[in-house]
């Protein structure tokens, strides 16, 4: 049984790393002396499709006008060199006022495969498409009748990637690594479009933010912990995304984020932070789910002035916790949470009410607006 047991495991989540050390880890972080970030092209975008272990997404954080928030999601992973799943997700979070709980659908896809040079993604009744020129993908989705998705998501700032490639490498030979971490963002974009609902249309209209993320080994062997920042104002877009090793690798933070406005990338680079000011012990997962954030984002402008921006305050009530190994059979959950230490969970929240404190060089704004904030717990760090 403990044979089968550890052989499942291994399929699932795993088995722990032994202990490397913070020297087997070569962050972002050392290329932004020389490049902070680099803009991205149609090359940049991209899908790898490793045949190793490894998970790549490709989401769409969509804000509407109308008060909805969600995002589409394509999930390429691959279990031991050995299984190839691809999914597509879509969530609908529905205005508080509504009192209607949130929408949630998945489904493993069919046929999978890459087009246009491997920027654009499809399968049976699914296709991500990028535009010929790099600047807009059109969504479309038929594989769940609760979710019918018809979307366009174009850029209004360029894209950009920390950096020269945006690539944190895992292993003692930087030249050789055996595992990689990517994140390539668009961060302000205008969305068009619908779901189609069971009970009728969602109007998706407004704006957007799209991450196009590898982790090119086992997830849990990558990263303890998440923290994911989607902030949207009238003007600007503020995004980062942060993440905490585990001990096989010195608990090293590692962070990636910028500001933009339409038409320019403000500043981009890895010297932000996320801080959970507050946090409220979640008794069913043991977990300290925080109840209140500061953001702190640093950089340069192209022409040099130095910019600092700050989004602080409470989260409110949460929208989801999502229990990653949910359709894990109960059994051999806990059979990964004890031999792995593995207790995935995802808590969401998007207040309304926060501002960003903007500065640039001796200029100083504030401005509204929407956060989507994610923070996820794996194992300890």
């Amino acid at each position: 049984m403990l044979k089968w047991a550890q052989g499942a495991l291994a399929n699932t989540v795993g088995l722990p790393e032994p202990i490397h050390g913070p020297e087997a880890i070569h962050s972002v972080e050392k290329q932004t002396a020389e490049v902070p970030y680099t803009e991205l092209t149609k090359d940049d975008l991209k899908w790898l499709a490793m045949t190793s272990s490894c998970v790549e997404t490709q989401t769409f954080y969509l804000m509407a006008d109308g008060g909805h928030i969600g995002l589409v999601q394509v999930i390429y992973s691959v279990i031991n060199g050995v299984k190839t799943v691809c999914q597509f997700n879509t969530k609908i979070f529905y205005p508080a006022s509504t009192k209607k709980p949130h929408l949630w659908s998945t489904n493993d896809l069919k046929n999978t495969g890459f087009a246009d040079e491997m920027t654009s993604f499809f399968a049976d009744d699914v296709a991500v498409t990028l535009s010929e020129d790099g600047t807009k993908y059109t969504i479309k989705s038929m594989v769940n009748p609760q979710s019918i998705v018809n979307l366009s998501v174009e850029r209004t700032s360029p894209g950009f990637q920390v950096g020269k490639d945006g690539k944190t490498l895992y292993g003692t030979d930087p030249k050789s690594p055996w595992g990689t971490m990517r994140h390539a963002f668009w961060p302000r974009c205008q969305v068009e479009g619908v779901i189609l609902t069971q009970e009728g249309e969602v109007n998706m209209k407004g704006r957007g933010f799209l991450s196009h993320a590898l982790q090119g080994m086992k997830p849990h062997h990558a990263a303890a912990s998440w923290d994911f920042i989607n902030f949207q104002t009238p003007t600007y877009s503020a995004v980062m995304m942060q993440y905490k090793t585990p001990p096989s690798y010195g608990s090293t933070v590692v962070n990636v984020g910028g500001i933009a406005k339409d038409g320019t990338i403000i500043a981009a680079g890895s010297s932000n932070a996320c801080t959970h000011v507050t946090t409220l012990g979640d008794l069913e997962t043991d977990w300290p789910a925080p109840t209140a954030i500061k953001f702190a984002w640093g950089g340069k402008t192209k022409d040099g002035q130095e910019v600092n921006a700050v989004v602080e305050g409470p989260l409110g009530e949460r929208l989801d916790r999502v229990d990653v190994m949910a359709e894990v059979p109960t059994f051999l959950k806990a059979i990964a949470g004890n031999l792995v230490g593995t207790r995935p969970y995802i808590y969401q929240s998007a207040p309304r009410d926060l501002h960003l404190k903007l500065k640039i060089g001796g200029e100083e704004v504030e401005e509204k607006g929407t956060l989507f904030y994610e923070a996820t717990f794996i194992s300890e760090a």
